[in-house]
């Protein structure tokens, strides 16, 4: 009896626990990642009344037992990209936060963009996801200022699982 291995499910190719097995390399199933993207929108809604300190703690401890289970089956190129769509996340709830014109326009000021790009990006209206990655909303929330407000990076966990005697 022929069977075809790409319509029946074969040994080489095989999920278990979150992980696909496809020749010896465990990845992360679909299905876990999918879960995985689910939770970081909950975690970082805008409508969720909690203070950013406690939405950074629920992020990090979220995120480092996420990595230390599926670490070994994510690619570089995944957790980039993660990282990049998690501060934008963030961007998003402090523009929400913000509220008004004048509080965006101020703190966009305060945190060093220049008058003209605070205004013009202040009073666009524009939705929250499309001003989360104009030029002043990432000099006015740079990395830098996410990392020292707490937040944890994916690509910094990654490197920590694959290359643990090399990560500070």
């Amino acid at each position: 009896m022929n069977r075809d291995k790409s319509k029946v499910g074969s040994a080489e190719s095989s999920i278990f626990l979150g992980f696909t097995f496809h020749l010896k390399r465990p990845t992360v199933s679909r299905k876990a990642f999918k879960n995985f993207k689910a939770e970081l929108k909950r975690l970082t809604g805008r409508s969720w009344g909690v203070s950013m300190e406690h939405r950074y703690e629920k992020i990090r401890v979220y995120l480092q037992g996420w990595m230390n289970y599926f670490g070994i089956g994510m690619r570089y190129n995944d957790a980039v990209e993660l990282d990049h769509r998690l501060r934008r996340r963030f961007r998003m709830c402090y523009w929400k936060q913000w509220r008004t014109t004048r509080k965006r326009v101020g703190e966009l000021i305060k945190r060093g963009v220049s008058e003209k790009h605070a205004v013009s990006v202040g009073m666009s209206r524009k939705g929250y996801r499309h001003l989360a990655k104009t030029e002043a909303m990432n000099v006015g929330l740079s990395n830098a200022y996410l990392k020292k407000q707490g937040l944890t990076s994916i690509r910094t966990l990654w490197i920590k699982v694959y290359y643990p005697a090399t990560a500070r």
